[in-house]
């Protein structure tokens, strides 16, 4: 068989011709330690910090700890298959998850995807996790109330759209019931919200996510479970997914309202993870960027200015303390990051004050300029009555001879006491929340037992609906109140066919 030339030429520029010049490089690495949801792997030289790192059994992990000879990797799934020696490689990706209106109305994990069985998230865009808060010439002073339909929150501690509100109490004080009653309450306000549960139980995620479908909320609400039962990164992860779903729709100029329930099981679920990465710890063995943890989650929330289209991300991060403690390491920390603090308090809890709400210690840094006018006006010295109110209760309750207007100031007290009580699930629209506040502040209450305001509010609001409906809309179009002798005039025609309780 003899050889031809020319063919093999032929055939070495046809090879030539079809060369391609792309070199595939991938940068590949070895587990050398695995075990407890955290895996070492050493020869990712270029690794980027919380770059996305896939397992050869297909296991994605964040790359935390990049240290001289290896990286400490969080692995984001079982860890029960991956095994010293596997192969670890890098994606050149920074942790993302879905953003975009097919979230909302559905319940997703830490990483973004379904839990509620109704089909995959149709979304193409995504965002990563981590992202730089708004400068401060990006921002604009918060001025627009966050009307959450608590009577209590609204008066003495309101929160503007934009602002980073802590809802601080002990466990069973009704923080849930808070964050709940302020979404349904969103309705008809044009917000998105966002309610993170982290490390709760999910038959309690199950329970919150039909109470928000019954009332219709689930609309407008999207839910990132991160369940007790999860493994601490997705525990860490959660807040960190919920803020940056939030962030697509502030760009977009929106207004979205997310709830953290609660911080102090993410810190812990980061301080699992630093330990295990063999982070040093620090106070009550949290490690020390415990704060930055918190501080660069929460701020994140803003009022953007109207350049970049004047939306909003407001947080209400909850905090469980122990016994009431405010001063422990946690609690401390993100009462220093945020615009105020609403404390619940278990005794007023149980002595049937419900929301209870410890007006001494709640505190809203923005103030009257997250308020309307009206409730300006009816919610003035309400604060400062309620605390002296409180230090008399327990001054009178040794003394039997009380001057006029100590009992005066005690007997408006109770009545305020009363007004500021509120049912499960019943948030109350601001023109309502106005009325009834005016009707204690201007002394027509005064005159109705204790034990009727609840049924003497309840039937007056009705009332007003029925006969003096121009009244309640000029507060709620307007903001501010209407003509005080036409209110006046109104209450005192209802007041005269209320019958009291014998």
């Amino acid at each position: 068989m003899s050889i031809k030339a020319e063919e093999i030429s032929a055939l070495i520029k046809k090879q030539i011709e079809n060369y391609q010049t792309e070199i595939e490089v991938s940068d590949v690495g070895t587990v050398i330690q695995v075990g407890d949801g955290i895996a070492r792997a050493h020869g990712l030289d270029q690794c980027m910090s919380g770059e996305l790192v896939e397992f050869s059994n297909g296991v994605m992990g964040l790359a935390q700890n990049l240290e001289e000879n290896n990286v400490g990797i969080i692995i984001l799934g079982p860890y029960t298959g991956i095994k010293e020696g596997d192969e670890v490689r890098r994606t050149g990706r920074i942790m993302q998850v879905p953003v975009g209106e097919a979230l909302v109305g559905r319940v997703v994990n830490s990483l973004g995807q379904p839990v509620d069985g109704l089909g995959p998230i149709e979304t193409t865009k995504t965002r990563p996790i981590e992202n730089a808060a708004p400068g401060v010439m990006a921002r604009k002073s918060v001025h627009e109330p966050l009307q959450t339909g608590i009577k209590a929150i609204d008066a003495l501690v309101p929160i503007g759209r934009g602002q980073r509100e802590l809802i601080i109490g002990d466990r069973q004080t009704g923080k849930t019931a808070v964050a709940i009653d302020t979404i349904l309450n969103q309705a008809d306000q044009d917000m998105i919200c966002i309610y993170v549960a982290i490390g709760q139980k999910e038959s309690t995620v199950r329970g919150l996510v039909e109470t928000l479908r019954k009332h219709g909320a689930l609309d407008y609400t999207i839910v990132v479970t991160a369940p007790a039962s999860s493994p601490a990164p997705m525990l860490y992860l959660a807040p960190f997914a919920g803020v940056t779903m939030g962030e697509e729709f502030m760009y977009n100029g929106k207004h979205v309202l997310v709830v953290y329930d609660d911080l102090s099981k993410q810190a812990v679920a980061y301080r699992e993870l630093s330990l295990l990465l063999k982070r040093p710890p620090g106070r009550e063995a949290y490690p020390g960027d415990v704060f930055y943890l918190h501080s660069r989650l929460l701020e994140r929330a803003a009022k953007l200015n109207d350049e970049l289209g004047g939306g909003s991300l407001t947080a209400l991060p909850f905090i469980e303390t122990q016994a009431g403690d405010i001063s422990a390491y946690i609690p401390t920390n993100v009462i220093s990051i945020t615009d105020g603090q609403i404390f619940l308090q278990s005794d007023l809890f149980f002595s049937g004050v419900r929301p209870a709400i410890n007006a001494g210690l709640s505190v809203s840094r923005v103030g009257g300029s997250a308020q309307t006018k009206a409730m300006k006006s009816v919610a003035g010295t309400l604060r400062l009555d309620l605390a002296s109110f409180r230090e008399l209760e327990a001054f009178a309750a040794f003394g039997s001879d009380l001057d006029k207007a100590t009992q005066a100031k005690l007997n408006r007290g109770a009545r305020t006491v009363e007004i500021l009580k509120q049912g499960l699930h019943k948030p109350l629209k601001v023109e309502k929340q106005v009325v009834s506040l005016y009707a204690l502040t201007r002394g027509h209450l005064d005159s109705v037992p204790v034990e009727d305001i609840t049924r003497f509010e309840e039937e007056m609001l009705s009332w007003m609906d029925s006969n003096a409906k121009g009244l309640l809309d000029a507060i709620r179009t307007t903001g501010k109140l209407p003509n005080e002798a036409d209110l006046n005039a109104a209450i005192e025609s209802f007041k005269k066919n209320f019958v009291a309780s014998k």
